[in-house]
């Protein structure tokens, strides 16, 4: 085995990791801060490989518009309000207000953020009145990772790579350490046992997009955060809330922005444009192409706008056993330009970044394609996707961000103490939507913030020595699924994604999400056992059948629709239920209670 000591451990390697060991190692460089991560940093998770037609950065800088010393407060409403005013405000506040500051950091590393005039370009995002997202082009979580990691590099943070934490080890109420396991060592759990002891700990795990069949996830993203955070005693709010798009199958590029803006054809694989069926007898051909386009604009899945009609065909069409597609070789039928509403031509003439003309804008969605975003035309060919040879994109509804998480208070403390949580893992700071852009910003606001605030803590508290009885438990639950099991690990992953699939994915229905935890809880009485994958992949599916009941839970308790959460009076339905108000301006506690999964309700901080 494996022992490490240190004042502070972060958990991942992501952006908002980075940041958090960054910022704990600036704050204090007599401190000993180590930095586990499940892959190779750098090279793995969310942050280090996301890729999209133009990444955003969300900040309210001193151009930014309406412009003044106040300017930070309409980011902070569109963060409250668009969320459905069921997360925190001063959390938000504390978003908007850190933003700058996030970003001058980013800037000053030499995160290649386009400009103009000296000043960061900004563009509108989904769910913002004014334009604040910055970018460097569709790689700029890319390079956010990459500037971090030179900046790791240049600091004495210990880097622990292909180590999964799959334990935090508690005292008396308080974090002491984990136990974590190397995840080249297959099947032998002494030779991978990491024992690490640490005075504070901050979770920066990301999502848990594995938990889906359909996801734009690395592997890896398996929920590991909120299962170790929960078995910790932590609180997990808002988990009912997971961001859902249209992306590409073969490449987990989200199909957003401009690759709707451009007006493809949406067929089955019987040639069909069934997004026409979906809509009410009798709709012109020239509401469906202006909502595909704003699609473009608001195209996470969610209530508050009808675009979500799209997301439910696409789904209804795959639940009957079509596959869907984006073919950019002609126009959909009735296609007309002149009916496109002027909000739209607009933003498409904005867009324009090579001027083809009037007649090639017309002919086809491959050119209108070559005239908005020509670089995600060469991006998919690369990956063997030509759009030029008349390659259709096959699409379906993936996970994409998940919205709630361990639940933080200010500096992204939780219910434990010692133990913070940053990023995706973190929840409270963003309602049921989030505004396109405030993932990247998030990380970096809360990863400095909770980096500074365990790097003080750390100094006043003492360090513990993880029990042997905890230990030896551990090693012997490891032991066990190497000799016997009633499924192997892989076969239940599979289950297990296929389950989530249909029972919680866009279309949500009471009966729905109850028949998926009763097959779920079917699943968690299984043994698994350890098979090719190894140790860690069986680890993570426990993670993963933890989150899958919370989410389900959740899910069934909010019997109303609000953000990405579609509730259903029946599968077949193309109205969801309507939302609450003031009813459900609430959100949901998942915490264990004398081994016990209790979920309640909580008015957030207005």
């Amino acid at each position: 085995m494996e022992h490490y000591s240190c004042d502070v451990l972060v958990v991942g390697g992501g952006g908002a990791a980075l940041r958090a060991a960054i910022a704990a190692q600036e704050n204090n460089p007599a401190l000993k801060v180590i930095l586990a991560t499940k892959g190779v940093l750098g090279r793995s998770g969310v942050t280090a490989t996301a890729c999209s037609d133009r990444m955003a950065f969300h900040a309210t800088l001193p151009h930014t518009l309406p412009g003044g010393p106040e300017a930070w407060r309409y980011h902070a409403e569109d963060i409250y309000r668009l969320g459905g005013l069921v997360s925190d405000w001063d959390l938000a506040v504390t978003l908007a207000r850190e933003a700058e500051t996030a970003f001058n950091y980013l800037d000053a590393l030499g995160v290649p953020f386009v400009k103009e005039g000296g000043k960061a370009r900004q563009f509108v995002t989904d769910g913002s009145d004014f334009p604040r997202a910055c970018y460097t082009g569709p790689k700029t979580a890319i390079h956010i990772e990459k500037a971090l990691v030179e900046r790791l590099r240049q600091l004495p943070v210990q880097v622990l790579n292909f180590t999964m934490v799959a334990r935090l080890i508690t005292s008396q109420g308080r974090v002491t350490g984990a136990l974590a396991l190397d995840t080249r060592q297959h099947n032998n759990p002494v030779a991978a046992l990491k024992v690490i002891s640490a005075r504070t700990v901050i979770l920066a795990t990301g999502g848990a997009g594995q938990v889906y069949r359909t996801n734009v996830f690395p592997s890896g993203m398996t929920g590991d955060g909120y299962a170790m955070a929960y078995a910790a005693g932590a609180e997990l709010v808002n988990m009912e809330f997971i961001q859902i798009g249209l992306a590409s199958l073969k490449t987990k590029l989200n199909c957003s922005g401009s690759m709707l803006r451009a007006l493809p054809r949406m067929v089955n694989d019987r040639g069909e444009e069934f997004l026409g069926r979906y809509f009410p007898p009798g709709t012109p051909p020239r509401v469906i192409m202006n909502l595909l386009f704003h699609k473009g604009a608001s195209w996470p899945v969610t209530y508050e706008h009808p675009t979500h009609i799209i997301d439910v065909a696409v789904y209804q069409e795959i639940a009957a056993g079509q596959r869907v597609y984006l073919d950019y070789s002609r126009n959909p039928a009735g296609f007309r330009w002149d009916e496109l509403v002027e909000e739209n031509c607009q933003r498409y003439y904005s867009e324009i970044s090579v001027d083809l003309g009037k007649e090639k804008r017309l002919t086809s969605p491959l050119y209108r394609l070559k005239e908005i975003n020509p670089e995600s035309i060469a991006w998919l060919k690369e990956r063997g996707l030509d759009l030029e040879a008349g390659t259709m994109v096959e699409v379906a509804s993936c996970i994409q961000h998940f919205q709630g998480g361990v639940k933080i208070r200010q500096a992204g403390r939780t219910a434990v103490a010692g133990l913070y949580a940053a990023g995706e893992v973190a929840g409270g700071q963003h309602g049921a939507n989030r505004p396109g852009g405030n993932a990247l910003l998030d990380g970096q606001v809360f990863g400095r913030l909770a980096g500074e605030e365990a790097a003080r803590e750390a100094v006043s508290v003492p360090i513990l020595e993880i029990p042997l009885d905890e230990v030896e438990r551990f090693v012997a639950r490891l032991q066990d699924m190497l000799y016997k099991g009633d499924i192997t690990a892989g076969e239940l992953r599979q289950r297990l994604q296929d389950l989530m699939n249909r029972a919680a994915s866009v279309v949500r229905t009471e009966e729905g999400l109850r028949l998926g935890l009763e097959k779920l809880y079917g699943l968690q009485k299984l043994a698994q056992q350890v098979d090719e994958h190894g140790l860690a992949y069986a680890l993570e599916n426990e993670n993963m059948l933890l989150v899958a009941e919370i989410i389900l839970r959740a899910a069934l308790q909010r019997d109303e629709s609000r953000g990405p959460h579609l509730r259903f009076l029946k599968a077949t339905d193309v109205t969801p239920v309507s939302r609450r108000d003031p009813e459900w301006q609430r959100y949901l506690i998942i915490s264990r209670k004398d081994g016990q999964m209790e979920i309640t309700t909580q008015e957030p901080v207005r």
